[in-house]
């Protein structure tokens, strides 16, 4: 339960702390005396977004601390977040000058998603504005789940929903990308043929011009290497013979002389260099040959080879092999793509298996618990006064899964007998309202495990019996865990167990809020001005002591 909430430098609040028991907590004030700003602060402690205007001293933080008295069951969930559990748990935000917010739980830093998952366990605040979650089908279907007692399976059936979800996602866009990759798959495909044709990885640019070049040439080369032949070896007037004279010339000169033997030495090998060069082209000129069908195999090859540098707009070979393992990537993808969509496709169609048979078991569950939300709805509606009310909710099976099964929701409500029933948002009146929600609320919390309630003016719009009446099912609401009230009126303020007062005062020449708990006589005193207005009467006095009895 919460049993203490500190408020600080928050809108219309100094300083404010206030200590909340089991039971029925009924809290009353005037209108703008503050009540809305508690319940503001309170909505820190569940995560919801922080504003800087809420800080009263602009230079200093705003802070809100509730204490929450806890049982070893929320032990679980306090290892899982790695926070250190204790019974008396204290959960703290703190609003910086700067804007940014911080929360804590038990002095642990946390993140507001792991604020929102604890507060939402531990208490549940309805306004007075909320009585339009009548009309949602969400909540709709949380009234008749909580009645159904399918908390675990809607719990397994939306994580297997969600699942199902992802995954038609991804297998549209899958699908999406399959169907733009045909549109290229064909011309792609034939890009890659073309490529893998031209045998890219043995081939070599340079080499292949250099044959193609002798080839063409052949002849040329063949008459010139003749000449060379002819002039180098030609009878006494060949340069090998002259040669060969002017080296038996130096011989003899080295020989003579060592000054000339360096120069010999040097002399001899360039004239052996030279016959070795000789004896080589000789050689390659005796291999040479024109080959016509060499000579068009690699006119064809070099052709398509600047035929591809066209295409692919590149000067390289290299560039070509990368534009051919990029397609040849490209279209293992488009393969891998195909795989994917079938896996996918049996996922889904398992997944589909899982949701019908849990959607199957929530609306059996929730037919059997059909006839006792009508049942103990219509007593509690009767008891608030509205005798000749009917309600049902109607369960239609869909074609589809939604996030709730296969089933749409429609709470009906008629108020006046001899009237068909009408979807609730067309037939329930504003005084009707707050009696439909408070009946709806009482069975939501007796198959909730929810420790604090919180219902913020739920009762306005009714005065006299129906008042009484409100008074005694929040009373009994209460028996099993702690409820806050906020209400404006006497009936209900004579029902609760402790009393506060939320005031409005002029400290220092500053308006500030506090709340004030009430003894006996402070709430006798303040049940009789719910009940005559500012002037308090011995017969509002008198009312109040038998309201009180």
């Amino acid at each position: 339960m919460l049993s203490r909430i500190f408020i600080q430098n928050f809108a219309l609040i100094d300083s404010l702390e206030i200590t909340l028991n089991t039971g029925l907590q009924v809290i009353t004030g005037e209108t703008g005396a503050g009540k809305s700003i508690i319940l503001g602060a309170l909505r820190l402690i569940l995560g919801e977004r922080a504003d800087t205007k809420s800080i009263q001293q602009a230079d200093a933080k705003s802070v809100v601390e509730a204490e929450f008295s806890l049982n070893e069951s929320f032990k679980n969930f306090f290892e899982e977040n790695d926070l250190d559990f204790e019974n008396q748990t204290i959960i703290r935000r703190e609003i910086l000058p700067t804007g940014k917010s911080r929360a804590f739980v038990n002095d642990v830093p946390v993140t507001l998603e792991t604020l929102k998952i604890l507060s939402t366990k531990l208490i549940d605040i309805h306004s007075q504005f909320e009585t339009s979650n009548l009309f949602d089908e969400e909540y709709q279907f949380q009234i008749i789940d909580g009645l159904s007692k399918n908390k675990t399976v809607i719990v397994k059936y939306q994580k297997e929903f969600s699942d199902y979800r992802k995954h038609l996602r991804e297998i549209e866009n899958f699908k999406k990308q399959l169907q733009e990759g045909n549109k290229e798959h064909d011309y792609k495909n034939f890009l890659l043929e073309e490529l893998l044709d031209a045998n890219l990885d043995e081939m070599d640019l340079e080499d292949l011009q250099n044959q193609l070049n002798r080839q063409e040439n052949a002849e040329s080369i063949t008459e010139n290497l003749a000449l060379i032949f002819n002039k180098m070896d030609q009878e006494e007037i060949g340069v090998l013979d002259s040669l060969l004279d002017v080296r038996s010339k130096l011989s003899k000169v080295a020989a003579l002389s060592h000054e000339f033997s360096q120069m010999n030495q040097r002399f001899e090998e360039n004239f052996l260099e030279l016959k070795d060069l000789l004896f080589e082209l000789q050689d390659e000129a005796e291999k040479m040959e024109t080959n016509p069908e060499m000579l068009a195999e690699l006119s064809a090859q070099l052709n398509k080879l600047n035929s591809l540098f066209l295409k692919h707009k590149v000067d390289s070979v290299a560039e070509l092999r990368e534009i051919r393992d990029q397609i040849q990537g490209e279209q293992t993808g488009f393969a891998e793509l195909e795989s994917f969509i079938t896996d996918l496709e049996k996922k889904i169609a398992l997944s589909a298996q899982r949701l019908e048979k849990l959607a199957a078991e929530l609306a059996a569950n929730r037919k059997k618990s059909g006839p006792e939300f009508i049942s103990k709805t219509e007593k509690l509606l009767k008891q608030l006064g509205l005798e000749k009310a009917k309600i049902e909710i109607q369960l239609t099976e869909t074609s589809t899964f939604n996030n709730f099964g296969k089933e749409d929701i429609q709470l009906l409500f008629q108020a006046n007998s001899g009237f068909p029933l009408k979807p609730i948002q067309t037939a329930i009146s504003g005084g009707e309202r707050s009696r439909v929600m408070l009946s709806i609320k009482k069975l939501m919390a007796e198959n909730a495990e929810l420790p604090t309630l919180i219902l913020d003016e739920i009762d306005t719009g009714v005065s006299g019996k129906v008042a009484e009446e409100m008074g005694n099912v929040m009373k009994e609401m209460a028996d099993n865990r702690q409820l806050i009230v906020i209400t404006h009126l006497a009936q209900v303020a004579a029902k609760g167990n402790n009393n506060y007062k939320v005031v409005k005062q002029e400290v220092a020449g500053k308006t500030q809020s506090n709340i004030i708990p009430l003894n006996h006589d402070e709430k006798l005193q303040e049940i009789a001005q719910l009940l005559s207005g500012s002037k308090i009467t011995e017969a509002a006095i008198s009312q109040a002591k038998e309201l009180m009895k």
